[in-house]
């Protein structure tokens, strides 16, 4: 990412007021833009422009209206990008962590201490992590799941149990926040089982053998075996550009090691330094 020159104090001769010009930078996009299907602002873009985050994107983020709802992220988004033209829902999933990550970093700086649970212990405790090492996926060993790339955001691959073609997408932050308000219901409804794999699989498949209709794709994913549920899961993964937060954890009360995801929790734009 490239940061714009520092913001410059300008003055208004006639009233006397001051004002700046708050500064940007440009963020590298994991897509690169070419996911987006062609009247989309992000088409064939690598780039986005962000302003830096001030006093008024961290009342969004402690507005509990904004929070109580689950918006809080997309209206901090919507401020940041300076080119309002883009809808921050219709951006991918990774091109969206890679905003906020530059966001943060912006703000606050790239050291994030959060407290992690020792996955072998089961010890909370503080750790830090640096948000400057984490890695750029671009979508580098797709060519192993897919079939077809249709070049606006949707893939065919095979499935190696049944055979079938399946068409599935990558997800942008609509589809995300669909999921999610899809697991949190499973979660709260006390009869419901949670369907966290099977949401995934929903929100991803667009069609089936070309039936796209809401029925062939249901009964696939009611019915799909699971070697075939995983080898979708591990192409939606191959072909989708992210940014990697997993970094070196040593636990510090046992002897475990291992790359960990770095969890995003409230600390995350919350800092206590």
């Amino acid at each position: 990412m490239d940061a714009a020159p520092s913001p410059q104090l300008t003055q208004n001769t006639e009233s006397n007021d001051f004002s700046f010009i708050v500064p940007t930078e440009f963020v590298d996009l994991p897509s690169a833009g070419v996911h987006y299907h062609a009247a989309h602002p992000l088409h064939q873009k690598d780039v986005i422009e962000i302003k830096q985050m001030t006093a008024k994107e961290e009342d969004m983020l402690t507005s509990r209206t904004l929070l109580k709802k689950g918006v809080a992220i997309d209206r901090v988004l919507s401020s940041l990008i300076v080119n309002k033209a883009i809808n921050p829902d219709s951006i991918l999933v990774g091109d969206r962590n890679a905003i906020i990550i530059a966001a943060r970093i912006s703000a606050y700086g790239n050291e994030y201490n959060t407290k992690v649970t020792c996955p072998a212990c089961g010890t909370a405790q503080e750790y830090g992590f640096d948000l400057n090492k984490a890695n750029v996926y671009n979508g580098e060993n797709a060519a192993a799941y897919v079939t077809a790339n249709n070049n606006d955001g949707t893939f065919v691959t095979k499935l190696p149990k049944t055979g079938l073609d399946v068409t599935f997408k990558l997800l942008n932050g609509t589809d995300e926040k669909r999921l999610i308000d899809g697991i949190e219901h499973d979660r709260k409804s006390k009869n419901e089982l949670e369907r966290n794999i099977t949401r995934q699989l929903v929100n991803m498949i667009i069609g089936v053998n070309g039936n796209t209709t809401p029925q062939a794709i249901n009964y696939l994913v009611e019915n799909i075996p699971s070697m075939d549920a995983r080898h979708l899961r591990n192409a939606y993964k191959a072909t989708s550009p992210n940014v990697d937060l997993n970094q070196h954890f040593e636990c510090s009360e046992c002897d475990y090691e291992d790359e960990l995801e770095v969890p995003l929790t409230t600390d995350f734009f919350w800092p206590n330094t």
